[in-house]
């Protein structure tokens, strides 16, 4: 009997859960066993799991389940280098040559375990099979637009939050956009891709005047001077290695009107991220860094905002993933194999 075992989060601020009590009762139809963490975090209340049908454990209990469970979680693992023995199914951020993804990766090889990326879960065309990408496109240009408002009145940019729905996010941007008599005008990359639709969305709900550029108009690999004619540039494109650089590391000393990058897709500190001003994510508490003083540049890279709308972005992500984990029992083939493979590939 396949054994689905949902760890709770332990990042904070991390909310969001892969899959949702009626997931958890269609996999028990087909005969899945599936054990879920209780969590103090967890937007979706353990109540609703036990009623379908789960078994419940203690938050992190999963390190003394069966080897044969197959633990699913979306965010990190405690970094405690223990050698990781469990096949694991979450974000692992660990194949672009990040420094904390390469340990990672150290401690399945050490573990003998296996990482199944849900970045990396593809269909046989490649493309992806389930992603927050809407809700961090929505979020990521709200909290943009909230430090760009928090900059043009010289306070600090308030840290971010949850919010009960994306309504309540766009009002409170609107809120603190419309006193101030203008609106931003804002360059979405990657305007015809799920996070980019998000972006744009929020930016029309905000009043913001928006931009969309998608791969036609960067497809000449640039310079990109337009970029710096915008007061806000939001990338939500999933960057490669033949990603151009849209903004370069001298660009703060330029002439422009930008003063706040939204950077929602946030690869810092990786040869192929096209944002080359900063070099590190940013985080609820502090969520831009500031590069340049005068006159100022913001970059806004928190790597978790779905879970700014943790109801919403779980409730749409388990919905696109649950088919893929229907076939959890054929861990071997098609999906799964796939996703299998790309972790040997990259393994030490």
């Amino acid at each position: 009997m396949t054994h689905l075992w949902v760890r709770a989060e332990t990042r904070p601020n991390e909310a969001r859960v892969g899959i949702t009590p009626d997931g958890v009762a269609l996999l028990r139809d087909r005969g899945f066993r599936v054990t879920v963490e209780e969590s103090p975090q967890r937007a979706l209340p353990i109540h609703g799991y036990r009623d379908a049908g789960a078994e419940i454990a203690p938050a992190g209990a999963w390190r003394e389940a069966p080897l044969d469970a197959i633990v699913f979680g979306l965010k990190d693992l405690p970094n405690d280098g223990t050698p990781l023995a469990h096949r694991h199914i979450m974000f692992g951020h660990a194949y672009k040559g990040q420094a904390e993804g390469a340990r990672l990766l150290e401690r399945f090889a050490a573990g003998g375990g296996t990482l199944y990326d849900l970045e990396y879960l593809v269909d046989g065309d490649g493309r992806r099979l389930a992603a927050f990408g809407y809700w961090a496109g929505f979020a990521g240009a709200a909290m943009s637009l909230i430090a760009w408002a928090a900059q043009q009145t010289g306070r600090p940019c308030p840290p971010a939050r949850t919010f009960a729905d994306a309504r309540a996010l766009a009002d409170e941007v609107k809120a603190r956009i419309s006193p101030l008599g203008t609106f931003p005008t804002v360059l979405v990359i990657g305007a015809r891709g799920r996070t980019g639709g998000g972006a744009a969305d929020l930016c029309v709900a905000a009043n913001a005047p928006v931009t969309r550029w998608d791969l036609r108009e960067t497809a000449h690999g640039g310079p990109f001077p337009q970029i710096m004619a915008h007061h806000l540039l939001l990338n939500c494109i999933l960057a490669g290695p033949d990603t151009p650089t849209f903004v370069p590391a001298d660009a703060a000393r330029q002439p422009r009107r930008l003063t706040v990058i939204g950077d929602i897709a946030c690869d810092p500190g990786t040869d192929i991220s096209p944002i080359k001003v900063y070099d590190r994510a940013t985080s609820w508490d502090a969520p831009i860094l500031r590069v340049h003083e005068s006159p100022p540049l913001d970059v806004m890279a928190i790597d978790n905002l779905p879970s700014m709308l943790p109801i919403e972005a779980s409730v749409d992500f388990a919905a696109q993933l649950l088919p893929t984990l229907f076939t959890l029992d054929r861990i071997d083939e098609d999906v799964w194999g796939r996703a299998e493979a790309t972790f040997r590939a990259h393994r030490p």
